[in-house]
Parts: structure tokens; C-alpha cells; sequence
């Protein structure tokens, strides 16, 4: 044993500082938020333990519970349109109609201004696009023939500019991401394709789609914890009441509006545990296709 950890003594001391950072910054700060939730702490004097009363709490709470499906919504809506969107983009910039380095690399960077841009102010953009009155895009609606929508003031129509929203700032990242897997994948793969009679569809469906299946794993775990810890969004666009509330918000509107530290804590654990649970199942699944 002492041999082993003498010769693997310079990796061990590389990796050191990560878990000294990772003791202080989330290990110790996990274990202080799971006790809290055990109190009912308010942010000042001495912690009262009340045990599990907070996790109680929670099943009777209907805020808890439309918040969290409102993160639901925000997740799964993210999943699938932020992906899509981001591999569309990614395969038009690594398409052969960008012939011209120049224009390549202007698209990039337009295509990754969105993800440089503060979340508060592009929210208070989005207010304004979408203000019932004077937003651009009820002009438009009603420059089509309909009438205008109350984007900010329904629940039926509240979530759509902060899914809107979602898209728009998170689509740029996850595009370079997907980008640099394309242009990976070497092109004998499509040229032979080609020669088989292949069409542009089936060439993305059996080769562009199984190359990135390790990238778009990675990308459907980095943007769970992205959208189940969502909060600038959902905050700047709240929406009538709290029908925009995603639970990441509500644990911070009981621990600094209410000054409830402790079911702020419980929410923030149960926050965690469904965040293991998704990640457990995602690498459960990716590891039953063999290829983790």
C-alpha cells in the first residue's frame, strides 16, 4: 500500500487541490444544508431541532408542488428543443454551404453572442418583447390577423417567453459543444456514404447521430443540472402569482424573502436527491447501450 501510494504520489498531489476545493466548497456546505433542514432555523440565533417537519411540510405545500412542476416543464422543455436546436445550428455550421472561413467563423461568433450576454438584462429584454402592450411581438401577432396575448399575465402563456428565453441563452454553448463533435467525425465516413447512395438524411441519422451519442449524453446531463437549478429566467419573468416559480427560485424566496433557512435547506436537499436520482438513471441507461 505504502509502495503504491509512493509511486502514484505525484497524481495524488495533482488532484489534491480539487478535493481540498471540493471538501470545503460542496462536500461541507451539503452536510450544514441537511442539518438545517432538520431545524427550523431563521437565519439568526440558535438552530431549534424539529426533525423531519420540513420534509412534511413539503407534502402538504402546493408552492413546492407547482414549483417543482414548473422546473419539470422547464427541464424537459430544454432537453429537447436547446439539443435540437443546438445540433440544427451545428450541422448548418459545419455544412458545406459555409465555404468561406471568414463566413464560418462570423456565424460563430454570432451564434455564441447570445450566451455572453448577462441573464438579467436579456430578461428585461424579453419583458419588454413580450409586454401585452407595446411588445414586438404581439405587433407582429396582431400584423398576422390575431389578437394580442397576455404573454406576462396568463398561466396559459406565461412559461413560453421563459422556455423562449431558455433556448435562446443556453442553445449557443451546447452548439460549440456539438460543433466540435462534428467536426470530428471524419469525412471518409459521409464520402463513402455517398458513394452507396446514401442520402443527406440517412448520412445524419446512421453516422452523424451515433458518433455524438458520447457528446449528447454529456450535453443532456450538463443541461439537467443547468435547468433544475434555474432561477434568472423564471425570476425576471414571474408571471401572474407564482405560476412561473421553478424550485430552485422557491428555495430562495423562503430562505432570504420568508427567512425560513430551514425548509429553504430541506428544499435544497430534496433539489439534490432529485438531481442524483436523474443522473443515476442517465448513466444507468447509457450504460446498458454499452457504451460507458
Amino acid at each position: 500500500m505504502l509502495k503504491a501510494l509512493k509511486k502514484y504520489r505525484a497524481p495524488y498531489l495533482f488532484i489534491m487541490p480539487f478535493f481540498i476545493l471540493f471538501l470545503v466548497f460542496q462536500l461541507v456546505p451539503t452536510i450544514w444544508t441537511f442539518y438545517i433542514s432538520l431545524t427550523n432555523w431563521k437565519g439568526i440565533g440558535t438552530p431549534d431541532f424539529c426533525e423531519f417537519d420540513n420534509y412534511r411540510k413539503m407534502l402538504i405545500d402546493d408552492m413546492f408542488w407547482e414549483s417543482l412542476g414548473n422546473t419539470v416543464v422547464y427541464w424537459l422543455t430544454g432537453l429537447v428543443f436547446i439539443i435540437c436546436c443546438a445540433l440544427l445550428i451545428a450541422s448548418l455550421l459545419n455544412s458545406r454551404y459555409l465555404k468561406s472561413n471568414s463566413a464560418r467563423a462570423f456565424f460563430k461568433t454570432a451564434t455564441f453572442l447570445p450566451n455572453i450576454c448577462a441573464a438579467i438584462a436579456m430578461g428585461l429584454i424579453f419583458r419588454m418583447l413580450f409586454d401585452e402592450n407595446v411588445g414586438l411581438v404581439n405587433e407582429l401577432v396582431t400584423m398576422l390577423g390575431g389578437s394580442r396575448l397576455p404573454w406576462l399575465t396568463s398561466t396559459t402563456f406565461s412559461k413560453i417567453p421563459v422556455i423562449i428565453l431558455n433556448v435562446w441563452r443556453y442553445t449557443p454553448w451546447f452548439t460549440m459543444i456539438l460543433l466540435s463533435g462534428l467536426l470530428n467525425i471524419s469525412k471518409d465516413y459521409y464520402e463513402a456514404a455517398t458513394v452507396d447512395g446514401a442520402n443527406g438524411w440517412q448520412q445524419f441519422w446512421f453516422i452523424t447521430l451515433p458518433s455524438l451519442k458520447n457528446i449528447l449524453f454529456f450535453c443532456s446531463v450538463t443541461l439537467t443540472v443547468d435547468m433544475w437549478k434555474l432561477f434568472n429566467e423564471s425570476y425576471i419573468l414571474p408571471g401572474p402569482g407564482t405560476s412561473n416559480s421553478s424550485l430552485f427560485q422557491y428555495m430562495y424566496e423562503s430562505g432570504f424573502n420568508v427567512f425560513n433557512m430551514g425548509y429553504a435547506s430541506a428544499i435544497g436537499v430534496i433539489l439534490i436527491l432529485i438531481l442524483i436520482v436523474i443522473s443515476i438513471i442517465q448513466f444507468v441507461v447509457r450504460h446498458k447501450q454499452g457504451e460507458i
